[in-house]
This record gives structure tokens, sequence and C-alpha cells, in this order.
């Protein structure tokens, strides 16, 4: 079939990606860990070619850095950055609350709404429970569709790069405390309530809770 391989080496090239960006957020790839394209390739049984694009993309998304003549390594980001993320993250959501949530939320299907709402519940146990590795995959696919439903992609994209920096840089952190049961935000539920009622004004209410939170927990670990 003609362009087949191309179509299949595309389709590597993110698989590829997706496993290595979990790899990442999990902390099995640590910050500061280095490696080559070589050695990723060798490891999934694949050739240099989707793997040197896959881990161009992963720098594109502010994961890796190049280190001429030694490969990549995986970003390591500061108390400081993490502080300026958290920033970022409260400037997007602030202006999509305000310019386009109550137009958009009016406008969403009760499917995508009773998504979100499923994705809450998901993420929300696993944050009681103190399950970090379930809360991470749960928590951007919750913030990935909410976002979703202003229908700006740039927004998504944008939202969910930083929430997947801010997942690497805390993960390290959270991991050291052991027991989480009680200590990770879990209010995923109560806004998607708020966004399937329209009430924008308790959505922004519990986001501006959540980033309190989150900024506490993060600085008595640091």
């Amino acid at each position: 079939m003609p362009g087949s391989e191309a179509v299949k080496r595309t389709t590597l090239r993110s698989q590829i990606a997706e496993a290595l960006r979990d790899e990442v957020i999990a902390g099995r790839l640590p910050s500061g860990r280095q490696f080559t394209v070589k050695e990723i390739a060798e490891q999934y049984g694949v050739s240099a070619t989707p793997v040197r694009e896959a881990l161009l993309d992963l720098c594109s998304q502010g994961l890796l850095d190049v280190e001429l003549h030694k490969g990549y390594r995986v970003r390591e980001f500061s108390h400081a950055d993490f502080r300026d993320m958290i920033e970022a993250r409260t400037l997007v959501v602030e202006g999509m609350f305000r310019r386009s949530a109550e137009q958009a939320l009016a406008a969403a299907s009760p499917e995508a709404l009773a998504s979100v709402r499923r994705r809450a519940d998901e993420a929300a146990r696993a944050a009681l429970a103190g399950d970090l590795d379930i809360l991470i995959g749960y928590d951007l696919r919750f913030w990935r569709e909410m976002a979703g439903l202003v229908a700006n992609p740039y927004i998504s994209d944008f939202l969910d790069r930083l929430r997947v920096q801010s997942w690497i840089f805390t993960v390290p952190l959270l991991r050291r405390l052991g027991d989480l049961r009680g200590r990770l935000w879990h209010r995923h539920s109560e806004l998607a309530e708020a966004i399937a009622c329209r009430d924008v004004e308790r959505a922004q209410r519990i986001v501006v809770a959540y980033n309190r939170h989150t900024l506490e927990l993060i600085d008595a670990l640091t």
C-alpha cells in the first residue's frame, strides 16, 4: 500500500514518544539521566530513525535536552521552575474560564461532560488511595478533556505540557513521603460537577484552592 511505511514509522514514533514520556513522568527515567538513540532503539527493538524523531518530539515538549556528542538528557526542573509552572497554569486556566468557558460549556455535549466526570472520579479515587502512578494518568486525562471542552487546541496542548512538566518535578518529591493517602489533591469530582453545572466562579475557586494546596505541599518537601 503506497505510503504504508511512512504511516507505520509515524505511528511507531508516536508510540515511542508516549512510552518515554510516561517513563519520564513516573520517574523511571529520572531527571538528569543521559541516554543515546542507540540505547533506546535497542531497548524497544526498533530502528534508530523513529527513536530519533520521538526524542526530538520530547525535546520540543521541554522534557529532554540535547547534549552535543553525548545524546539526550532528561530535563531537570528547579523549585523556581515549578513555581513558574504553577503561575503559568493559573493564568491559562483563569483565561480559559474568563474568555471561553461559559460559551464552550453551554455548547458541550452531555457525553463530553460525562466523560470528564468519569475521569474526575477515577482521578479522585486514585488520589484518595495515594496511588500516584494511577493518579498521574487519570489526572492528565481529566485536565486534557476538561481543556478540550473549550475547543481550542492551542490552550489544550499548552496546558497539557505544563501539567506534564509539573508532574516530572513533583513525582520524585512525592515518592519520598511513602504513604500518600490524604496528602494528594482529590477534588477533581467537585471541579467536574461545577463544570457540568456551568458554575464558572465555583470552578475557579476550586482551581485556586488546588494550586494553593500544591504549592504548600511541594514547598514543605523542598
